[in-house]
């Protein structure tokens, strides 16, 4: 199992590595609840991406997020490490 904080560094490293622009609130206590812990940009794209662990759970405010990206154009992700390959071949 990996924790969510080893696979988001994986996730971070990965994107750079590919070009994109990474950006990621480390101190997320004064915003507004469950914005996308990630937002990546490699042009024309932008990603907004929830990392959980395998077993980690959406809040109803992340999930909300989520939902609310739904309908714009604009990708969004729910990312596990199970989904590494998925993740590897978004990024591409």
């Amino acid at each position: 199992r990996q924790p969510e904080r080893m696979f988001q560094a994986q996730v971070v490293r990965t994107a750079e590595l590919m070009g994109w622009r990474v950006y990621h609130t480390h101190d997320s206590r004064r915003s507004a609840a469950g914005f996308p812990g990630l937002v990546l940009v490699r042009r024309p794209r932008v990603n907004f991406a929830e990392r959980k662990a395998e077993r980690g759970r959406l809040t109803d405010d992340q999930r909300a997020w989520l939902h609310a990206l739904d309908g714009c154009t604009v990708e969004r992700y729910l990312w596990r490490p199970s989904d590494w390959q998925r993740v590897e071949r978004i990024l591409r």
